[in-house]
């Protein structure tokens, strides 16, 4: 499945967007804050494409005017996420490679996931996680309208094998909402 918004394309990843991958993920100012190392080789970035980016309703997100890839945006469902999510929920993931931050194609991007996820895969709640010391992730979460939970102070991150406190925050199909 392809969703389409007025400057992006999401699309399902394919192992030739490994250059593309690579070099905007090998910068350690995205990995880390998004809870993996950043990317060592090509090599690394065509296995990651392999082993986790090719699955379900997970997509690279490629800006329509240059069709480069720019970042990543997926759900993880129950049995996927670590946390303890229902069979109608998924936890949102995104992050963009920094060459494209500053032009709210993260926002973007999410809205029409969402959308998505609401519309044609009938969740009913979406939750999404960010470290403590991410302020930008905090922001766009506030944005689309994801609210406040609670803090988890020790949140194992494995491709980093450390724990971080992240904050979780949801947001609710507006079709529940009374």
């Amino acid at each position: 499945m392809q969703l389409e918004t007025k400057r992006l394309i999401l699309r399902p990843w394919d192992k030739s967007d490994a250059e593309e991958l690579y070099e905007i993920a090998k910068d350690p100012r995205v990995g880390p804050n998004a809870g993996w190392r950043p990317h060592q080789n090509l090599a690394e970035s065509y296995k990651i494409i392999g082993d986790v980016l090719i699955a379900p309703e997970n997509y690279a997100i490629v800006l329509k005017e240059t069709g480069k890839v720019i970042g990543s945006i997926g759900f993880q469902f129950p049995g996927q996420s670590k946390l303890p999510l229902g069979r109608d929920e998924a936890e949102l993931g995104i992050w963009i490679g920094v060459p494209y931050w500053g032009n709210e194609y993260g926002l973007e991007a999410s809205e029409a996931v969402i959308q998505h996820g609401f519309r044609d895969l009938g969740l009913t709640r979406i939750y999404v996680t960010s470290f403590t010391n991410n302020e930008n992730s905090d922001r766009l979460q506030q944005k689309l309208g994801f609210r406040y939970r609670k803090t988890i102070e020790e949140y194992y991150c494995p491709q980093l094998e450390e724990y971080r406190a992240v904050n979780l925050r949801v947001v609710v199909n507006p079709e529940l909402e009374i």
